[in-house]
């Protein structure tokens, strides 16, 4: 008789690349290629190296929710915890404008390109941010003034919504599932050494991981059908010594 209960988790898509390659320009593919099969995700569960604004915001469009952890803002004030970081700003995006935490309104707004992506340059006039009290906690840009780089508002205001679902415990519970897609990387590079290329040429190594994927879920299968659990517990030829020593 068969064994009851969740299916085994099986690797469904492999996707090998050049090791300069960062792991951002890999994620739409992969999520193309799982919806041209009928697999794609309602969630996608991915390390910090994967997401980004954009990525997001589109793979949202298509259904597929991002589990995944955004890096924060990058800005000085930010980084160091103290003065007024992006978030403290009040953006109008029908008026386009922005208040500051002081009240004052910006005095421009520049759509440019930055990198390939669209964003949006605001700026505050040099008045207002010359005599304002709390200067020193907003910016210490030599030109005087405190300018802002946003991107559209659906970008925006995706980015802003999962920076603050990432805080909450809530969040934190359901990306502990990630664990998972570690415990299979590890499974793999036990069982068919998986870290190391025996071959040379992207076309075959990708084979070789192709080929990988498939005997690891051939193992899971078996252990699934034959009630053998997946997990064991692995101890260090340290720990086994000591047991012999102590037995």
């Amino acid at each position: 008789e068969r064994r009851a209960g969740p299916r085994p988790n099986l690797i469904t898509d492999v996707h090998t690349t050049d090791a300069t390659v960062p792991d951002v320009k890999a994620t739409a593919g992969i999520q193309q290629r799982l919806t041209d099969r009928d697999l794609a995700p309602g969630e996608h569960y991915l390390d910090s190296g994967y997401p980004s604004a954009d990525l997001i915001t589109a793979a949202a469009k298509n259904g597929i929710a991002m589990v995944t952890p955004l890096l924060a803002d990058h800005s000085p004030q930010a980084r160091a915890a103290e003065g007024f970081a992006k978030s403290a700003f009040r953006i109008d995006w029908t008026t386009r404008t922005v208040l500051c935490p002081e009240g004052h309104a910006s005095t421009g707004w520049h759509p440019v390109t930055q990198h390939g992506h669209d964003a949006i340059v605001i700026e505050f006039a040099k008045s207002d941010c010359g005599s304002c009290l709390v200067k020193d906690r907003c910016t210490s840009a030599a030109r005087g003034n405190r300018m802002l780089t946003l991107r559209p508002k659906e970008i925006h205001e995706t980015t802003t919504k999962a920076r603050s679902e990432q805080e909450t415990p809530a969040w934190r519970t359901k990306y502990a599932l990630r664990a998972g897609i570690e415990g299979t990387v590890n499974q793999a590079l036990d069982i068919t050494g998986l870290r190391r290329a025996r071959y040379r040429g992207l076309p075959k190594v990708r084979l070789q991981h192709t080929f990988s994927a498939a005997a690891v879920n051939v193992v899971r299968l078996d252990a699934y059908w034959s009630d053998q659990p997946l997990r064991r517990v692995r101890t260090s030829r340290l720990e086994r010594l000591a047991y012999r020593l102590t037995a």
